[in-house]
C-alpha cells in the first residue's frame, strides 16, 4: 500500500465528514490508500439512515424514485393511510421545487440515463464490500441470498413492464415465479400474491448498524481517527483547504469528504454549490421473534416497503414522508408497516405487545432526479462530495468510497461520474 504524502513529506491528512455507510465506506479506503483519516462525527457511528434502512445491497436498485406516469399516482397514494407517500402540508411550501425537479426528472429519457448511471454505481454491490467485510471479520453480515420483489397480479407486474426494461438493459438478471413456484421459494407469503421475481445478484446485511459499526471498528484498528464533533465550517487559504471549524475546536486537514447525509446541503452552500437536497423521512418497524419470517429480503411493489430478516426480528421499512429536518416523527407511518406486513405474511399476529415491537424515523437524503452528489466543491478541490444517495445509500456505500478516494488521490474515477456533478442543476 502506497502512502499519500503532503509537501513536507508526513501523510496527507483527509477529515471525513460524516459516520454513516458512505462517510465510514469512503474513510475506510481512504486509510487503506494511505492516507491519514478522521471521520467526524457529532453523534454515534451508523446513527442516522445507516441504522433503520431495510439493509439492502441491490444492484437491481437502478430505477429512479421518478418514472413516468408516477403523477398519476399521486393523488391516490396521498389519500391512502396506508399509502406509500405522505406530505405534511404546513411543508409543502418549502419542498414544492423539489418536487417539480422530480417530476421533470421523470421523462423517458431522462430515467434512462439516470439508471445507467444508477448501473455504474450500484454493480456487483455485495461484492464490492467484500474486501472491508473481511478485514473487519465481518463476513457473518453479509447475505448474497438475493430479493423477491412481490406483485398481487401479474397485471401489475405487467404494468411495471418500463423497471424491468431498464434492469434488462442494464445487466440485471431476474427469474419470474408465478403461483406455486412462488410460494415454495417462500413459503411464508400470502396466497393473494400471485407473482413475484427473482434478483439473485441482490444481498443484504442481518444488522446495518452493526455492519457499519464492524467496519468503522476495523477503521479504528487500522490506524483511522474517530472525532466527536459537529463541523461548523471550512478554513480556506487561497484555493486551498487548511481545515474545519468544529464545535470542539479547529481540526487541521489537507482534504475533507462531504458525506453528511441529509445535513449536507449546508456545507455545499458554504461552498458555492446550490444543490437541490431535500429529506425524505422514513420508517421502519421491527417485530422480536415474528411468527413468519422470510428467508430473504422481499419487497411488496403494492405497499412499496422491503421485508427484511434480520437478527433482531423481522423488519418492515418503507415509505416516503415530506417534512423537513425539524417535525416530530408521525409514529402511525411505522404502525401502518405492521398492517402491510400482515397483507404480505399471514402468519404474524393482528397486534403485538409493545415489547415486541420497535420503530424508528430516519432522514434519507435525496436528490430530486434519485442520483447522489459526487464530485469536487466549486470553491476548492481539496472537499469533496458524497451525499444524497436517497434509497440506495447502502447498496452505493463501498462503490461510493472507493469514487472518492479517486478522486481525492486525484486519480481517474473507476466509475463514470458526469451524472453525479454537484453542478448538474445549474
Amino acid at each position: 500500500m502506497s502512502e499519500a504524502r503532503g509537501a513536507a513529506g508526513s501523510k496527507t491528512h483527509v477529515a471525513v465528514i460524516g459516520g454513516g455507510v458512505i462517510g465510514v465506506c469512503s474513510a475506510s479506503w481512504l486509510l487503506r490508500e494511505g492516507f491519514a483519516v478522521t471521520i467526524v462525527e457529532p453523534g454515534e457511528i451508523a446513527g442516522g439512515s445507516s441504522f433503520g434502512n431495510a439493509g439492502c445491497f441491490n444492484p437491481s436498485s437502478v430505477v429512479p424514485m421518478s418514472m413516468p406516469g408516477n403523477l398519476a399516482k399521486v393523488p391516490g397514494w396521498l389519500l391512502d393511510p396506508l399509502g406509500p407517500l405522505s406530505i405534511r402540508w404546513p411543508y409543502l411550501p418549502s419542498i414544492a421545487p423539489w418536487l417539480l425537479r422530480f417530476l421533470q426528472a421523470g421523462s423517458r429519457e431522462r430515467v434512462e440515463k439516470q439508471a445507467a448511471a444508477l448501473a455504474g454505481l450500484l454493480r456487483d454491490s455485495p461484492g464490492a464490500y467484500r474486501p472491508l467485510v473481511e478485514n473487519a471479520g465481518a463476513l457473518d453480515l453479509l447475505r448474497r441470498d438475493g430479493h423477491l420483489m412481490a406483485y398481487l397480479t401479474r397485471a401489475d407486474f405487467e404494468a411495471d413492464a418500463f423497471s424491468w426494461q431498464l434492469r434488462e438493459r442494464n445487466g440485471i438478471e431476474y427469474t419470474v415465479l408465478e403461483r406455486d413456484a412462488l410460494w415454495q421459494l417462500e413459503p411464508t407469503l400470502s396466497r393473494d400474491y400471485q407473482l413475484g421475481v427473482f434478483l439473485p445478484g441482490n444481498g443484504h446485511t442481518v444488522n446495518p448498524q452493526r455492519f457499519v459499526n464492524a467496519l468503522a471498528d476495523a477503521f479504528l484498528r487500522d490506524g483511522g481517527q474517530i472525532k466527536r464533533a459537529k463541523v461548523e465550517g471550512f478554513d480556506l487559504t487561497g484555493d486551498r483547504l487548511s481545515g474545519l471549524r468544529t464545535d470542539a475546536g479547529f481540526l487541521a486537514a489537507d482534504q475533507a469528504v462531504v458525506a453528511a447525509g441529509a445535513y449536507s446541503k449546508q456545507f455545499a452552500k458554504q461552498l458555492g454549490d446550490s444543490v437541490p437536497l431535500d429529506t425524505e423521512r422514513g420508517y421502519h418497524i421491527i417485530v422480536s421473534s415474528p411468527e413468519a419470517r422470510p428467508g430473504l429480503p422481499i419487497m411488496d411493489t403494492s405497499g412499496k416497503f422491503v421485508a427484511t430478516p434480520m437478527e433482531t426480528g423481522l423488519r418492515l421499512a418503507g415509505t416516503v414522508e415530506f417534512a423537513g429536518l425539524e417535525a416530530a416523527p408521525d409514529w402511525r407511518r411505522a404502525r401502518n408497516l405492521l398492517k402491510l406486513g400482515k397483507r404480505l405474511f399471514p402468519g404474524l399476529r393482528e397486534s403485538y405487545s409493545e415489547d415486541r415491537l420497535s420503530v424508528w424515523m430516519g432522514f434519507r437524503p435525496s436528490m430530486p432526479d434519485s442520483l447522489p452528489v459526487i464530485g469536487y466543491s466549486r470553491r476548492v478541490r481539496d472537499i469533496v462530495y458524497a451525499f444524497g444517495h436517497g434509497h440506495v445509500g447502502m447498496a452505493a456505500g463501498a462503490t461510493t468510497g472507493h469514487l472518492v478516494t479517486d478522486l481525492i488521490a486525484g486519480k481517474p474515477p473507476r466509475v463514470p461520474i458526469e451524472a453525479f456533478s454537484p453542478r448538474r442543476f445549474g
